[in-house]
Parts: structure tokens; sequence; C-alpha cells
């Protein structure tokens, strides 16, 4: 398929602030369900022009493609309510699972593509990548040429294909956040904070600075890395290789979860969080 039909229409499960930017993205009619969603997630639809139907029902109705962008660890379970609703079109996974759970998922819908989202919510061309693989790629590849979502289509590749560069690509960049911040948090437990950060200015050049943008950026968004980490783990477990630095990194994104949708933060409160300080409180942080 060359180009997306005239009459497409697209839904997107849920409109978060990466899914909002797919919406956004995809050309034709672009649907979402409103119903039991919360003001800001209404704001960001709304900002982006997508139509809402108000429930899933009237979505499936509707939709002949439904693109579900969420945290891994509701992957899964929102698969199900899409397919218990009776869904009949192309259903597009674009969430970050092993390809075992893509497998699954896809069992669930007779028209469906694994895809992956590479990069940050998609905003400005050439920054954020949809990855997608399995026999119908192409259709919804189609959608989002010439927007600011560059889709890849992974020639040849089958089912799970897509969410195995995903977690490939995560298990470094999200992996080696979460190493980190744990190095950072021994180093503070036994005393040594000051001289690691001294050494690290003569050997590792930078890596002071990374902490420190880690510590403003990670907090936040941490407790949706939990069950990423999970999934990556059990991909590395599927491939005969050692799973336990993710299992690990999904620890320690668990205890970085009381700083969910915080803005602001520092090494400091994080070190605090990873050693199950008191002062982890969020009181005084301007909530998302």
């Amino acid at each position: 398929m060359s180009e997306a039909p005239q009459e497409a229409v697209t839904g997107i499960l849920h409109p978060g602030t990466m899914g909002v930017t797919v919406g956004a993205a995809c050309s034709g009619t672009v649907l979402w369900a409103s119903e039991g969603r919360s003001d800001a997630t209404r704001q960001r639809a709304a900002d982006a022009g997508l139509v809402d139907v108000g429930d899933l029902a009237s979505m499936v109705a509707t939709a002949d493609m439904v693109i579900s962008v969420c945290p891994s660890h509701g992957a899964e379970a929102l698969a199900d309510t899409v397919a218990d609703a009776g869904f009949a079109g192309c259903y597009v996974d674009a969430n970050a699972v092993s390809p075992t759970t893509a497998h699954k998922i896809g069992a669930l819908f007779e028209d469906f593509v694994d895809g992956s989202l590479i990069g940050p919510p998609a905003k400005e061309p050439g920054t954020t990548r949809l990855y997608l693989s399995g026999s119908h790629a192409e259709g919804v590849a189609a959608r989002f040429e010439g927007s600011a979502l560059e889709p890849r289509v992974l020639q040849g590749g089958e089912t799970g294909a897509a969410s195995a560069l995903k977690m490939a690509y995560a298990s470094w960049t999200k992996g080696t956040s979460a190493l980190l911040m744990s190095v950072a948090a021994l180093a503070a437990a036994e005393g040594v904070a000051d001289e690691l950060s001294a050494e690290w200015a003569l050997s590792q050049s930078g890596l002071s600075q990374r902490l420190s943008y880690t510590a403003i950026a990670v907090g936040p968004k941490a407790w949706r890395w939990t069950g990423e980490m999970d999934e990556i783990a059990d991909t590395f477990a599927a491939a005969g290789l050692p799973d336990g630095f993710h299992r690990a990194a999904s620890e320690v994104f668990e205890r970085l979860g009381v700083f969910k949708e915080a803005r602001g933060g520092s090494v400091e409160r994080m070190i605090a969080a990873l050693l199950g300080s008191a002062a982890t409180s969020t009181d005084g942080d301007e909530q998302a």
C-alpha cells in the first residue's frame, strides 16, 4: 500500500505525552475515548485535534485501525479489552513489550502489527521513529508518511521484530540510567560521593553531568518503566542471556515511583529514594 485510504479512521489508546503526538501525526480521522480519562488528557487530545467518541465501544465500532500507546505493564490488559469489545480491524501495539508479549497480543486479532517507538514525543521531524513489523506493516506506515513521526517497516520482519528492536535499544538507554543512579546511591551510602565525583571528573568526563540530568529527567517517568524493564528481562531470558540486569533496573525505577509526574528533582532526592530515606516526599512539587 503506497498511501493511506481516504476514509482512514484510526483510534488512539491512549493520548498521553507520547500517544497524543502519534495521534497528531496520523493521517485521516483520529479518534479517542475520553471515558475515565483525566482533564489533562482531555486537553492534550483537544489541542491535537483528536475526535472524542466518548467510550471504547464507540471507537472500536468506527475505527478500522487502533493503535495502543500505554505503559508496558498495561499493554496486554488493554489489548484484551479491545478484543473483548469486538474490534475487527488492524490492531497496532506500539508499546515497549517483549516479542513473547507481542505474540500474545497478536493472537487476539486477525490483523495485527507489532510496533515500537524510539525517540521523544514526535513534535518535530527527525526525532522519533515508529518501527513496524508484520504483514500489514506497510498499511500502518502509510498513515504516517510525511509527518513528524517517521515510520520504518522492518523488511522481512515478522511479529516480534519491532518489539525485539525496542527491547535491545531500551535495555541500554534506560538500563544504564538505572545503573548510574544506583552507583551514585552506593557512593553516598558509603560516604565517598565527593571522591567518586572527583574521580569521574578525571577519568569519566561528563558522567556527573549525566547523573544530574538523569535525576531530573527520569524521576517523573520511572513509574512507567518498571514494566518495561521486566519485559526486557524476559527478552534476555528467552534468548538464553542473564536477565538480572533489568530485574534490578525494574526495582530501581519502582523505588523512584514516589516522584510520579513531579516537576523538578535532584541527585540528592533521587539518592534518598533509592536508599529508602524518609526524605522522598514530593510535597511542594507542582503536579503535571
